[in-house]
């Protein structure tokens, strides 16, 4: 059973960037199909992006595509989320999620989820 603990979340501007990370424990990182999802007060959870088990293949969500880069470290037990150009609306609490099999963008795909890390962006 693995463990996600997100961080790197904050207060930025418009336009700025930020890093995630999501480091895991108590699992083989390496077998996790691994996933980041968000959720805005008021709203649905949101897949943003995937990554499979050896980072070759990743996918992403459309509002966020040419601006945020999911990346893994299997030797570090760490996943990544690069977000650049950001907007008021990625406003949201960021979840890493992991799962041993392909998961995609649905949400209930995924066994498991990290408390999140809030992600807040001023206009």
């Amino acid at each position: 059973q693995v463990q996600l603990v997100e961080s790197g979340g904050g207060l930025v501007q418009a336009g700025g960037s930020l890093r995630l990370s999501c480091a895991a424990s108590g699992g083989t990182f390496s077998s996790y199909f691994m996933g980041w999802f968000r959720q805005a007060p008021g709203k649905e959870r949101e897949f943003v992006a995937s990554i499979s088990w050896s980072g070759g293949l990743t996918y992403y969500a459309d509002p966020v595509k040419g601006r945020f880069t999911i990346s893994r470290d299997n030797a570090r037990n760490t996943v990544y989320l690069q977000m650049k150009s950001l907007k008021p609306e990625d406003t949201a609490v960021y979840h890493c999620l992991a799962d041993k099999f392909y998961a995609g963008n649905s949400v209930s795909e995924y066994d498991y989820w990290g408390q999140g890390t809030q992600v807040t962006v001023s206009s």
